[in-house]
């Protein structure tokens, strides 16, 4: 068959008259050599890929001059040709090596030297002429260094050190710090500028910028890569500019560096930063200069970027990240920024003139630029043509130069997801961005001049595998390259040729392709021939283009065979050119004769033409064609099939008539054809030719013999009637042929059926019986799917060796993954499983499993995916999925299908719709997120319908199918909307439409299997109502607008508008405003439009008002704004007021009647948290008496509140929780010591402890050291954490190698309590890493506990000093009233009542009163504390007065002032007790005034309360006067030895003080009630896990699960234990019992007692044990032991969440605490120093008997350390 020539269009005088001329396949070619060709290397078009799936890809790098690629990942580099065919691959690891070795590496002098990844850091080209092109490689291993490898096969090295020296450490020794590169040439030298991220491993003192040499230095010895006598940036603090390069570019004279790091100079934010610096002349990078850029308001971590030109100009494109406060961890918001190099040039420029000649210096004398990186440098003033006089800096010049003020730019784009790549081209004068993410998805976005830009496609390369930085085009421009973590692929950039015409064309709006109208193609503008010209090219992604539509065609149809000219008007597109062609897949003539084009059947020639006339009669005309010659056969019944018998003369058939009507069917060998013919009798023919049905020799010799049917021979063998062989009668059939095999590939286990089509397979089936094998084995044949000579079909179990059969491939099918990996117990969810060749062996073999449950397969399959349908399971679970086809078995590894939790809903409001539909319900449950398309079902039957069968009386001689009759009828409709918006517990449906007049029958929730009827959720039925109406604005005259004035409102009646709707779900819209919907009622709806009058959103000139009920829309009519203000205002509108200022008046007596019912609510609500025990009934008055208190509480909290976030919470600054933490209880500790030495021996000592300082961060003497001082008897526990914290202190600063030792050190923890009970580890602190593990969580969580946890905790402790105080607390004892731990309950019945002073306070120069509610049984200490309390209420403790140095003065009247006092010459003694001073003893009167006045020296100091350092505050038990009296307050201490026998408690007394505990637990209920909201609130803030957890805490818990499964422990109670002794028991517990640790408060043992209940409470919640309580159970642990359970569940929860998170990294929690230095490292190194003296020979000996040790010299420097430090006499 000819091919179809396109038919091009020649477009005419401008757009109207056009001539169309269909030329042959020619032109064809003559119009593609218009197309503009491209220089570079032919690269193939179309999309391609090619797996890698050895190890994680890293960069990928493109040849430029011949197309080619290269890939650098972890252990093997890749070559690959342009269409992606591996080239050659070379192996570049793994390597024995270790971090802190030095290559080359020996495994006797590194014993730590393990086989270690090299992952591939930097890949790049050395240009040069001929042989002198290589590849560029540098890894991770043996400190970074490079190589040398061939282009042409990556496996040859062509150069590599084999004993490198340190100048030669090009690439950080750790995969997660970047280090980028870029090659320039200087003066004819190539050389490599590379950037790289500190590492705190390996050898220190490597500059971020270094500039390396690519060959030997012929001057020197200096090798290649080495940065010997070459550029570098000095930095002062390596650790302190840790910068995370992003990419090196090279553009003109410059090289730019782009990274981000934390704002030294600044607020200690992460922020990106451009440096630069000059390619030419600056061997010494005095032309450095860095700038700061910003990206929108919070975009501040850049992530991928390149340079490309935007508005005609190069710009940098940079994809940036919004990180979180104060760390360099991306979130997923993204936006891109594009940078003019102009302005970035300008910026960069200005900040070195003005620290050039203004000393940094700008207009308004703030610094805008100074001196970076810690270096002896400072800006100067010099003179004013310095930058042009030397732009690249001199001996002179300061530098590294920084400026302050940012280079800004507004987003261009922003995205939800993590742009991870950025690559930009320019189009026919416009500039594309394409950007690629971390969910492997590539978008397109154009960028318009004004800075904006759309996103236009979006392309999946690779599911959920990030695309790499490395976004590469070809050097066409055609193709784009995307590297993700296992493949490379190759995309077109536009696929114009796609779209076969005009309006397909324009409308994908691809700014890559347009419509080339003459040439009638969609294609990029060069490649259209005409494209200069005005209107020859459509642009696609210009919305205004149209297509130029066809109005008349001359002639309508023509066959393609013959060339004619063809005239049409206004033509958009090629017109189709139908043809006629031979019928070659069907024997019948209908498909010619029947179709809507002139084709003619040639019966005898079989062949359908356009032409009149056939080279052998008769022809069979088309029934549409006129004009036809006379008695001619025409068909005019296009159903009915013909067929002309062969072998007889034609003129036989063609004498009966033109009207022919033939019944023979071509399928079967003979039929009784019937012809008619006028005014003749009808007759039968009984016709047959031996050829048709009958197409090999074997189904010709298996036809009846009385049909005389023979095989004939000759150079046509056919099957013909025996008299009619002249060529010979064939004796033999031929050899089978076999033309076919279904299905043609199956699994390696066989059990499918194979059917084999063919010719010659026998003439009946013994002929095959036991003929037929694949691949040698022996198949059965079925004898019942058995057709003679073409088709048989046989089970078959395919062997490994049909691996190389010619028709029949042994497939391998492989699942990768499954789509969703969740679903209910009841099943029904449609499980997607993802795969490669599923369409192994036959369909009806498929079968899918979950587990031993089958899965039903719903959808066709295809040969990557299929789609099943879940079954029920009775119990959660997680099960393997597998797939069988016929006997094979393949199952998903990766990942487990759970069954989890059916979900539950609580409940859905509202119950009302309207038959329009669209109203949003929200529903409320548990585990609505484990189905994926939840859905909101109903039934809908007709009215009439329904009342049918309601009237349907049941008649017992009725037949039984009458029901089913009505229902065929009147049949039921089923309507679903899918629900959105669906989390845990929430999700959104839309209420279905249904047609008018419709009975709802019935309302439910699918999800997946799990039915939940609405009646069941609200106890009622869901109702629809008629859709609500809204008139015309302009009822009387529509065609007139709305005239309204600016400032009313626009009052629109309808009717039935609240029946099913609320003021708040209804959208108004005018125009291209919101017209704001202040008020609903049934009748009427009245919305606030804007103040101007909005545009109109279609061709109108004046806006429509559009309202949106749900699904319904109403167009009620365009509205003109009346621009008279004096006009009156309408009638309607003051009724409208009216009625709304009555609907707000009802609103606000709605309002009110729900505030009341909250309030009661809130009442019942808090009668809920008491505990209902077997043995204890609550009564009302209780649960009363519980809620006052809590509401008094809330209203003192409150208060509180509004300073929280501000001075409202004294937190401790850093080092004096550090203090607390490191050394509680303990005075002088170092951190706020100083090093007490004679200036005489001061700087030698120094030195000393400098060098101690470098040994300590040499691991293994560290590890040495703590294994040898722990292995001394006499090293106490108390030394363990001392020297624990005295470590943390001296390696605060190196807390990323902390970390490290400190793993190391557990992982050796580890191995001794797995040979023995792995369930006691951590469990108490007994070893220094013990210690040093709780001092690190300390370090780590102090940024949680003081933008998290803090707030909850500190309003706990308030909460319960408030409580505590309000009722009496025994200033001896310390036993409250008011607490929760019964050992220090009150049991006692006080007699106290509260009362107010006005305290006299001065605020300035006047004294006001200030009121302070106290006990009358609080002593006068007691009461100086409440006072003090209010005054100073939210500044620290430790900036208050004590009570102690200030007297309580009662003023009465002008002159009557009383000193009160605890103790006086007014005290009450009692035989030998003395009471403690009250107002009550002093009679103070409620409303009393007193004043607080300093005491003076010589006053007796007779408190009875002793502050200590960390606040803690604590009663005297045992406090005796000098006359042997003992002091008490509210009750006398029991514990007295000489109280006589018969004073002493009689057995009955003594088992009423054993009741006491249930007798007073009400008290305890009370308490706990009221406190229960601030504990829920400590508890989630400590276990949430909905804001991202500490990193510390991820990283930690993942190292424990490493630990675990490195030793085998499956054990998952194990695993728990471990996480809670090391994180909720070493950390919070701690905290929870002293928040004097965090806070600068004081902590009264009355409120330590309460804080020990709840540390309990929390402790019992972490233990994996059942919490069993009784009638002997503790109290502290009755009371919350219906919480406890709660706990667990969020403790759970927690675990398995950070389980289920991305692990933590070093980097970000090293970036997160380097704002925590400054510690006192001399005092620690000086207090270690004094251990090292005390098992000094021990430690020497242990460092001697090491090998690695001798070799490092260890002791020796130890030894050195000892002489500087005091003069110890050495071996030295």
């Amino acid at each position: 068959m000819p091919a179809f020539a396109p038919l091009l269009i020649l477009l005419a005088i401008s757009w109207w008259p056009l001539t169309i001329l269909p030329l042959l396949s020619t032109a064809a070619t003559q119009s593609s050599a218009l197309a503009v060709p491209r220089a570079g290397p032919v690269v193939p078009a179309g999309p391609a890929s090619i797996s890698l799936d050895g190890t994680p890809l890293n960069h990928l790098l493109l040849d430029a001059r011949s197309g080619q690629l290269y890939v650098g990942a972890v252990n093997v580099l890749y070559h690959l040709s342009p269409d992606l065919q591996l080239l050659s691959q070379g192996r570049t690891g793994p390597k024995l090596d270790n971090p802190d070795c030095l290559p080359p590496i020996d495994p006797k002098d590194c014993t730590l030297a393990r086989e270690t990844d090299n992952t591939n850091k930097i890949l790049l080209l050395e240009e040069g002429a001929g042989q002198q092109r290589s590849l560029i490689v540098c890894g991770t291993v043996l400190q970074g260094i490079c190589e040398k490898r061939s282009l042409g096969n990556v496996s040859e090295v062509l150069y590599q050190t084999s004993n490198p020296v340190d100048t030669q450490y090009v690439a950080a020794n750790d995969p997660r710090v970047s280090t980028v590169g870029v090659l320039v040439e200087q003066k004819g030298t190539r050389l490599m500028l590379v950037g790289r991220g500190y590492t705190s491993k390996g050898p220190g003192g490597i500059p971020p910028i270094t500039t390396r040499r690519l060959a030997p230095s012929p001057h020197h010895s200096a090798p290649a890569f080495s940065h010997e006598e070459l550029g570098k940036l000095v930095v002062g603090s390596y650790s302190e500019y840790n910068n995370h390069f992003i990419t090196a570019l090279h553009h003109k004279r410059h090289v730019y560096f782009l990274f981000y790091r934390r704002d030294v100079w600044g607020k200690k934010e992460y922020r990106t930063y451009v440096s630069r610096l000059c390619v030419e002349g600056d061997p010494s990078f005095y032309s450095y200069v860095e700038v700061p850029l910003t990206c929108g308001q919070s975009y501040n971590l850049a992530q991928a970027a390149t340079l490309g030109s935007h508005r005609g100009a190069p710009a940098l494109f940079i994809a940036m990240a919004a990180g979180q406060t104060s760390a360099s961890t991306p979130t997923a918001d993204s936006a891109l920024c594009v940078y003019g190099m102009g302005q970035l040039d300008e910026a960069l420029q200005r900040a070195q003139l003005l620290c050039y000649t203004q000393e940094g210096r700008g207009a308004t004398s703030q610094e805008e630029a100074y001196i970076e990186y810690e270096v002896s440098s400072k800006c100067l003033r010099l003179p004013p043509t310095s930058v042009t006089d030397y732009p690249c800096g001199g001996e002179h010049t300061p530098s590294p130069i920084a400026s302050a003020v940012p280079l800004e730019a507004t987003p261009v784009l922003t995205r939800a997801t993590l742009l991870s790549a950025v690559a930009a081209t320019t189009e026919a004068g416009h500039t594309i961005a394409l950007l690629g993410d971390k969910t492997g998805q590539l978008h397109k976005v154009p960028l318009s001049t004004d800075g904006s830009g759309a996103l236009y496609d979006s392309v999946l390369v690779d599911e959920k595998s990030p695309v790499s930085t490395d976004l590469l085009l070809d050097p066409t421009g055609q193709s784009l390259y995307v590297l993700t973590e296992r493949k490379v692929s190759r995309l077109p950039v536009a696929e114009c040729e796609r779209r076969a015409d005009c309006h397909s064309c324009l409308q994908v709006h691809d700014p890559y392709c347009g419509w080339c109208v003459l040439e009638g193609r969609c294609t990029r503008k060069m490649e259209c021939s005409r494209h200069r010209q005005p209107h020859h090219w459509l642009w696609s992604y210009d919305r205004g283009q149209r297509c130029v539509s066809v109005q008349s065609l001359v002639p309508a149809s023509q066959s393609r065979d013959n060339q004619t000219e063809v005239s049409a008007s206004h033509v958009d597109t090629s017109p189709a050119i139908q043809y006629c062609s031979p019928a070659v897949d069907f024997c019948l003539c209908m498909a010619c004769v029947g179709s809507r084009w002139p084709c003619h059947w040639c019966a005898l020639d079989e062949l359908c033409t356009h032409s009149k006339h056939c080279p052998r009669q008769p022809i069979i005309y088309n029934a549409g064609v006129s004009l036809l010659p006379s008695h001619t056969p025409s068909v005019t019944k296009p159903f009915i099939s013909c067929l002309f018998p062969r072998h007889y003369p034609s003129q036989s058939f063609i004498g009966l008539s033109h009207e022919l009507s033939c019944f023979v069917n071509c399928r079967e060998l003979c039929k009784s054809t019937m012809f008619e013919r006028s005014h003749v009798p009808v007759f039968t023919v009984k016709l047959y030719d031996c050829s048709v049905g009958q197409s090999d020799c074997s189904q010709c010799r298996a036809v009846s013999e009385e049909y005389r049917c023979v095989w004939c021979g000759g150079e046509r063998p056919s099957c013909v009637y025996s008299d009619a062989c002249a060529a010979g009668q064939e004796e033999r059939c031929p050899p089978p042929l076999i033309t076919k095999i279904d299905p043609d590939s199956g699994p390696l286990e066989g059990g499918i059926r194979v059917t084999v089509w063919g010719s010659n397979l026998g003439q009946r089936f013994e002929d095959v019986r036991t003929g037929v094998s694949v691949a040698g084995v022996s198949c059965l044949p079925l004898p019942e799917e058995y057709i003679i000579s073409t088709r048989l079909k046989h089970a078959h179990s395919l062997g490994a060796s049909c691996k190389s059969c010619p028709h029949r491939t042994a497939a391998d099918p492989q699942l990768i993954g499954i789509v969703p990996d969740k679903g209910p117990v009841s099943g029904g969810t449609l499980l997607t499983v993802q795969g490669s060749q599923l369409l192994t062996g036959l369909k009806r073999d498929l079968k899918a499993y979950v587990g031993l449950q089958p899965c039903y397969i719903v959808d066709e399959a295809n040969d990557t995916q299929l789609v099943c349908r879940t079954s029920p399971i009775n119990q959660t679970a997680e099960l393997t999925v597998k797939v069988l086809f016929g006997k094979a078995e393949r199952t998903v590894g990766s990942v487990a299908f759970r069954y989890l939790e059916d979900p539950v809903i609580t409940d859905a409001t509202p119950a009302e719709s309207f038959y329009g539909g669209g109203r949003a319900i929200s529903v409320s449950g548990k585990n609505l997120d484990v189905v994926q398309r939840p859905m909101m079902s109903m039934w809908v039957e007709p009215v009439g319908n329904y009342l049918v069968r309601r009237n349907e009386v049941p008649s017992p001689h009725a037949a039984p199918q009458a029901p089913f009759i009505f229902l065929h009828l009147f049949p039921r409709l089923q309507r679903q909307e899918l629900c959105t918006n669906i989390t845990y517990d929430k999700m959104t449906c839309l209420t279905p439409q249904v047609p008018p007049d419709s009975k709802v029958l019935d309302v439910w929730f699918e999800l997946d299997n799990v039915r939940v009827d609405f009646e069941s959720i609200k106890g009622k039925s869901f109702t629809y109502h008629p859709d609500p109406q809204l008139y015309k604005l302009n009822s009387d005259s529509p065609d007139q607008p709305y005239r309204f004035k600016p400032g009313g409102v626009i009052a629109v009646e309808g009717k039935g508008l609240t029946l099913a709707m609320t003021r708040e779900e209804v959208v108004a819209r005018l125009g291209n405003k919101k017209c704001e919907v202040k008020t609903l009622d049934s009748t009427h709806l009245y919305c606030e439009p804007p103040e101007e009058q909005p545009l109109s959103t279609d061709e109108l000139e004046m806006p429509s008002l559009l309202v949106m009920m749900g699904k319904l829309e109403f167009d009620l009519g365009p509205v003109q704004y009346d621009s008279d203000i004096l006009s009156s205002v309408p009638l309607a509108a003051q009724v409208g007021l009216a009625a709304g200022a009555a609907v707000v008046v009802l609103v606000v007596l709605v309002i009110i009647l729900m505030y009341r019912r909250k309030s009661k609510q809130a009442l019942r609500d808090y009668k809920k948290v008491l505990v209902q025990l077997e043995t204890l009934e609550i009564n009302d008055k209780f649960a009363i008496k519980t809620a006052d208190s809590f509401s008094y509480l809330m209203t003192e909290m409150m208060d509180l509140s509004s300073d929280v976030g501000g001075p409202g919470i004294p937190l401790l600054d850093y080092r004096t929780y550090a203090e607390r933490i490191f050394f509680p209880g303990q005075r002088g500790a170092p951190l706020s010591q100083n090093l007490d030495l004679p200036d005489s021996r001061r700087q030698t000592v120094v030195q000393g402890l400098g060098q101690l300082n470098n040994l300590l961060n040499n691991r293994l003497f560290l590890i040495r050291f703590i294994h040898t001082l722990e292995a001394q008897q006499s090293f106490s526990q108390r030394d363990r954490g001392y020297v624990a914290s005295l470590l943390t202190m001296a390696l605060h600063d190196k807390l990323e190698y902390f970390t490290d030792v400190m793993k190391t050190l557990l992982g050796d923890l580890v191995q001794q309590y797995v040979a023995k009970n792995p369930k006691l580890m951590l469990r108490r602190t007994e070893t220094v890493v013990e210690k040093m593990l709780t001092n690190w969580m300390s370090i780590c969580l102090y940024s949680f506990l003081k933008e998290v946890a803090g707030e909850p905790l500190y309003m706990l402790y308030r909460a319960i000093k408030y409580q505590v105080d309000k009722g009496p607390v025994d200033a001896v004892t310390g036993k409250a009233k008011r607490t929760l731990n019964d050992s220090h309950l009150l049991r006692e019945d006080i007699d106290y009542c509260s009362m107010t002073l006005n305290v006299l306070v001065k605020s300035g120069v006047e004294v006001q009163p200030f009121p302070v509610k106290v006990l009358d049984t609080d002593t006068i200490t007691q009461v100086k504390d409440k006072i003090l309390d209010q005054i100073y209420k939210g500044a620290p403790f430790s900036q208050r007065p004590s009570a102690n140095s200030l007297d309580l003065e009662w003023r009465s009247g002008q002159a009557g002032h009383l000193t009160l006092s605890d103790d006086d010459v007014t005290a009450v003694v009692q035989g030998r007790w003395k009471k403690i001073n009250t107002l009550q003893h002093y009679k103070v009167p409620d409303g009393a005034t007193v004043a607080l006045i300093p005491r003076c020296q010589g006053s007796v100091v007779s408190g009875v309360n002793q502050v200590f350092q960390t606040g803690e505050k604590t009663p005297m038990l045992e406090v005796e006067e000098e006359e042997g009296l003992r002091l008490w307050h509210l009750v006398k201490s029991s514990e007295d030895p000489e109280i006589p026998k018969h004073r002493k408690s009689s057995m009955r007394e003594r088992e009423r003080a054993k009741a006491i505990p249930e007798i007073y637990l009400t008290r305890l209920l009370s308490m706990k009630g009221t406190l229960q909201k601030f504990v829920d609130d400590v508890f989630v803030a400590i276990l949430s896990t909905k804001r991202p957890p500490p990193i510390a805490v991820r990283f930690f818990f993942d190292f424990l699960d490493d630990m675990a499964e490195k030793h085998g422990i499956d054990d998952p109670e194990t695993v728990h234990i471990w996480k809670t002794n090391s994180l909720p028991l070493r950390f919070w517990v701690n905290i929870l019992k002293n928040p004097q640790f965090v806070f600068d408060i004081q902590v009264t043992d009355s409120v330590d007692a309460v804080l020990s209940v709840i540390a309990q409470t929390f402790i019992d919640s972490c233990t994996t044990s059942e919490h069993k309580v009784g009638r002997d159970s503790p109290v502290n642990k009755l009371l919350y032991a219906r919480e406890i359970p709660r706990y667990k569940e969020l403790v759970e929860r927690y675990y398995s969440d950070i389980h289920n998170a991305v692990s933590g990294c070093y980097q970000e929690m090293n970036s997160t605490l380097t704002e925590l230095s400054g510690m006192n490292s001399l005092v620690a190194l000086h207090e270690l120093y004094k251990y090292i003296n005390k098992y000094y020979d021990q430690v020497i000996m242990s460092l001697e008997e090491d090998p690695t040790g001798q070799k490092m010299q260890l002791a020796y420097r130890l030894q050195q350390v000892a002489a500087l430090v005091e003069n110890k006499v050495t071996d030295l």
